[in-house]
């Protein structure tokens, strides 16, 4: 079962050659996708590329994106969720004292634009983890204690440059 897969990676490795482009092992993932019942089938944990034996991996990052085998996300959106929290927790000190248009800008900067980095790959299982980010973002903005609703201050921030508020 080793040998086709080898196959194909030599093949990927030629045609790569040929437009005069290397591989580079050192930089290379290699990751199986499927559900969790295909991928309970598979016993190959290393892969042979060139020189070099690759370690099967759980999960890649793209783009600044996380893929997961199965494709969910949920690596991604966790990730999000935690550096936009560590953002927000940065920024309180220096947002108290600023305006809140100044506030606005510089939570738009640092929080909202990673809310809003490949939103569009989500599905709606995996957006409340990051609505909550947003929700605390607005809170943080505008002042708003956690037991205020967060429904009148989202459309207050509508003038917000970011697509969520």
């Amino acid at each position: 079962m080793l040998r086709p897969a080898t196959l194909c990676l030599a093949d990927i490795e030629a045609w790569l050659r040929a437009s005069r482009v290397r591989l580079n092992p050192s930089k290379t993932q290699v990751m199986w996708l499927g559900s969790s019942q295909q991928l309970a089938k598979l016993d190959i944990s290393q892969v042979h590329v060139l020189l070099s034996c690759l370690r099967i991996q759980d999960t890649a990052r793209d783009l600044g994106v996380i893929t997961d085998s199965q494709l969910s996300l949920s690596a991604h959106v966790a990730a999000v969720y935690r550096s936009g929290y560590y953002q927000l927790w940065q920024l309180r000190p220096a947002v108290w004292l600023l305006s809140e248009e100044a506030s606005k800008k510089l939570v738009q900067a640092f929080v909202s634009c990673r809310l809003d980095y490949c939103n569009s790959l989500f599905f709606f299982g995996l957006i409340s983890r990051l609505q909550s980010v947003q929700n605390a973002a607005a809170r943080l903005v505008t002042g708003t204690q956690c037991c205020d609703h967060i429904t009148p201050v989202l459309r207050l921030l509508h003038g917000m440059p970011a697509c969520c508020f």
